[in-house]
């Protein structure tokens, strides 16, 4: 009889233990009674059920990686590249989740056919290098869109899909160099086209200025040989009305200079030539 109450205790402790569980903090739980959802728990804490009628299955309730495969796509300019992505999600629905793909590895099967239908089908709207470099976040924000969608209907929620790194195929990476050096010679060309255009326009407006300047400075030494010319005969008109005789006198030595020696002259000897070397 002193074992009674030991017993009494060992049964209400087992009794206590078939019907309550525990939901941890990164946890949710699916009640099921009978093999049929009933509840859905997903706040943490102690819960009773119904003993050897409910079990209690968990599902994680954190964001949750997926890592696919290595997958071979082809882009819009039909060349292939081989995408190494991943994905995060997280189980919104565990009741539907568990009805469509039951756990997690069922869940990344799924994911499998879903992330590579899509990065197979968005993949073919751009073209390598749009992918590569231009706009590649464009691209996978669309294939985490449209995974997305799908995804819903599993109970799943996929935040992001992303791409770790990308490579060719060996027997394409002859075909992508050239393409590559085909590109830059391409801009190169460009390049020097519009260095020669601009090099013309340069020239041009030079020569246009070198025309402006010269025509400029004829103008300013024509006038400035005008003037002295006009100040000449001004000075010229003033020497012949001061004192005409002498004026006479110097430029007939002049003329006696710059002719006589090393000619022959023939003129009568009462020519004006001569009146200064006649003894007066």
């Amino acid at each position: 009889m002193k074992y009674i109450p030991f017993i009494i205790f060992i049964i209400l402790l087992l009794g206590f233990w078939v019907s309550t569980f525990v939901v941890d903090v990164t946890n949710q739980a699916v009640v099921l009674e009978f093999g049929r959802p009933v509840r859905v728990v997903k706040e943490p804490g102690l819960y009773f059920k119904k003993p050897f009628v409910q079990e209690v299955i968990y599902f994680e309730k954190r964001i949750l990686e997926y890592d696919s495969e290595p997958t071979l796509v082809v882009t819009k300019d039909k060349k292939s590249m081989v995408l190494d992505s991943f994905a995060l999600f997280r189980i919104y629905d565990p009741v539907l989740f568990l009805k469509t793909v039951r756990n997690e590895t069922g869940a990344q099967a799924r994911l499998d056919d879903i992330i590579y239908s899509e990065m197979r089908r968005v993949v073919g709207q751009y073209d390598f290098e749009d992918i590569v470099s231009k706009k590649r976040e464009e691209v996978f924000e669309e294939v985490t869109n449209s995974s997305k969608e799908k995804a819903k209907e599993l109970g799943i929620e996929i935040n992001t899909v992303r791409m770790k790194k990308v490579s060719v195929p060996a027997e394409n990476l002859r075909k992508i160099y050239d393409s590559m050096i085909a590109e830059r010679q391409r801009q190169a060309a460009l390049y020097r086209a519009e260095g020669q255009r601009e090099a013309q326009r340069i020239r041009s407006e030079a020569e246009k200025k070198k025309v402006v300047i010269l025509s400029e400075a004829y103008r300013k030494a024509q006038e400035i040989r005008g003037s002295g010319e006009a100040e000449a005969s001004r000075i010229l008109q003033i020497a012949l009305s001061s004192d005409p005789e002498f004026y006479q006198f110097l430029k007939t030595l002049d003329l006696y200079k710059n002719t006589l020696p090393g000619n022959v002259l023939i003129v009568t000897p009462d020519s004006e030539l001569f009146k200064y070397l006649r003894k007066k």
